[in-house]
């Protein structure tokens, strides 16, 4: 079950279910099945305050994933910065409903074993995740 919410900042408009759907297709096409996944909306002090706390990092980012997978189940919680979400889509010349699910989909990626620390990993985490945005109609 794949749960939306948000904490210090609104929700942002995508289409949950059309979302959803896409989320469990990618899945799919990895061997795995969509579990607990928790996507929480959030400030960046948010994320600043969890990437401090849980990963001893002091600076924003746009996404935070907490893998809890078991096998074939993928499972976790996903904290994803609107704000960073936004001014990353102003930077790349973006519109923001594609960063965003950009994102969205990072997060599913990293929870399918997808890395992206070397200059390899993140080269092919890019390739994965514009193969998945090409599958939504945004």
């Amino acid at each position: 079950m794949i749960t939306y919410q948000t904490q210090d900042t609104d929700f942002p408009k995508i289409s949950k279910h059309e979302t959803t759907q896409w989320i469990k297709k990618i899945a799919e096409q990895y061997h795995k099945k969509v579990g607990e996944v928790a996507y929480i909306f959030c400030s960046d002090e948010k994320i600043l305050n969890i990437n401090r706390q849980y990963l001893q990092h002091d600076y924003y980012t746009d996404i935070i994933t907490f893998d809890y997978s078991a096998g074939n189940a993928i499972a976790g919680d996903i904290f994803i910065s609107v704000d960073t979400v936004k001014s990353n889509a102003e930077q790349y010349n973006q519109i923001f409903e594609k960063e965003l699910h950009r994102v969205i989909i990072h997060g599913i990626l990293h929870l399918c074993g997808q890395g992206d620390k070397s200059p390899e990993e993140h080269a092919e985490m890019t390739r994965k995740e514009n193969l998945a945005l090409s599958e939504i109609n945004l």
